[in-house]
């Protein structure tokens, strides 16, 4: 956001509400202006909206809004769908009387009974004030809070994680229910209506895995405690089939797999020691649009020190591994800075399995557990050894004491929660989305 704000351009905003984003391409072209969040529509009222999460009837969507609802669409950004989506039950709902909040509640059931997938969606209406609401089954997350002004009121925040309220001084109210929306007036009154038939909390596992950050809660759970947990289990699978004796030192790949290598180290009696060097001015490989991009970015963004591998048996913790480009750098890296022999280890289990719900993980031939087996994908990565947490692990570990019943492991074990997920739909989106 720096790079593309300054102080001076904030305050020449006007008003008293303002909605921003920072979601990189999931869907749609990821270096159009025009597919770039918010989107707007001039009626009813005028809405801006944006939204984290991916739609997975978006064929069904376009044809519906083109040919039924008589709504023009300009990009193929799944988020421009909930946007007219809402826009047309809202104008169903509008009769030409005064503002009744219950028509946006009402129109918000609307999306809910026919936009399909995860969304975790927040809106301006022109003059009215703010809507936020998430999908029945609270796939992506999202975090109200509220922070106190003399004279003025209270001001409201919804945002996909704490930090972001903490870091701006707002007290954090609570998670937005699955299905639940929220509306807040201009005069900062918040309403709220649970507008799902069914709703169902079954959070996305790949936050807590990788896209959060440590000093987030989502859903309750502290992200950085769910790390440590995972971290603990691995080391237990790590005992099982590893040479300890083998091992002299365990290595995080940085930064979000740290917590988790800390923990694998401590519960396994290993000295745990930081080889890589982290150049900070590199994004995430991971989401960068393209597998050519991913490649070379691996190496501007890691440094191995030569001093910390030279001779040694290493044992490397990364968070997760998905297309497994990052990993076969990394191990090459080692063994060019003088590691003897490279065991690799994942604090999540094989990603086998397209993730639909939000994260750029699309296309089954990319992934590098997708077909192999464990000692196959060792053999790919160049590893001596290789060790995955299991799914159980990874599920028990997340929701420890949060009181919460399901995850979303699609990824991870090709059980989709939305339940319309058919090879069908999954050959539709290799063939036509970002890879």
């Amino acid at each position: 956001m720096r790079e593309a704000f300054r102080t001076r351009d904030m305050r020449s905003l006007l008003g008293q509400m303002g909605i921003g984003h920072v979601r990189y391409a999931t869907r749609g072209s990821a270096s159009s202006e025009e597919e770039a969040q918010p989107f707007y529509v001039n009626a009813p009222y005028g809405i801006i909206l944006i939204h984290n999460g991916n739609l997975t009837n978006t064929r069904e969507l376009t044809r519906e809004l083109r040919a039924v609802d008589h709504r023009h669409l300009n990009t193929s950004s799944d988020t421009e769908l909930p946007l007219n989506v809402l826009a047309h039950e809202l104008q169903q709902q509008v009769t030409g009387g005064a503002f009744d909040v219950e028509q946006v509640f009402e129109a918000v059931r609307g999306v809910h009974r026919r936009v399909e997938g995860s969304y975790a969606t927040i809106a301006l209406i022109a003059g009215q004030g703010l809507l936020a609401f998430r999908d029945p089954y609270g796939i992506r997350p999202l975090v109200l809070g509220r922070r106190e002004r003399d004279l003025l009121g209270d001001e409201w925040i919804v945002a996909s994680e704490s930090l972001v309220l903490e870091a701006q001084g707002y007290q954090i109210v609570r998670d937005l229910a699955p299905g639940e929306a929220v509306f807040i007036t201009a005069g900062g009154e918040l309403i709220s209506n649970q507008c799902a038939e069914r709703p169902r909390l079954v959070p996305c596992s790949f936050e807590y895995v990788y896209l959060a950050r440590p000093d987030s809660v989502m859903n309750g759970i502290a992200v950085y405690e769910a790390r440590l947990r995972l971290g603990e289990r691995l080391a237990d699978t790590i005992a099982k089939y590893a040479p300890l004796g083998d091992i002299d030192v365990v290595m995080p790949i940085p930064d979000s797999s740290r917590p988790a290598a800390m923990q694998v180290a401590r519960r396994l009696g290993i000295e745990y020691r930081e080889g890589f060097y982290k150049n900070r001015y590199v994004g995430r490989t991971f989401i960068m649009p393209g597998q050519a991009e991913r490649k070379r970015s691996v190496r501007q963004k890691l440094n191995a020190m030569s001093t910390e591998f030279k001779g040694k048996n290493v044992l490397i913790v990364d968070d997760s591994i998905v297309r497994g480009t990052t990993s076969r750098e990394i191990v090459e890296m080692a063994r060019q800075a003088g590691a003897n022999k490279v065991t690799f280890t994942s604090a999540a289990p094989p990603v086998r399995y397209p993730h639909v719900y939000g994260i750029n993980m699309p296309t089954r031939r990319e992934l590098i557990a997708a077909g192999r087996t464990i000692p196959e994908i060792g053999v790919e990565l160049g590893a001596d050894h290789m060790i995955y947490q299991e799914v159980d692990d990874l599920r028990d570990a997340i929701l420890e004491g949060s009181g919460i019943s399901e995850l979303d492991m699609s990824c991870f074990t090709g059980e989709y929660v939305t339940g319309n997920i058919t090879d069908e739909y999954l050959a539709w989106v290799e063939a036509n989305q970002l890879s």
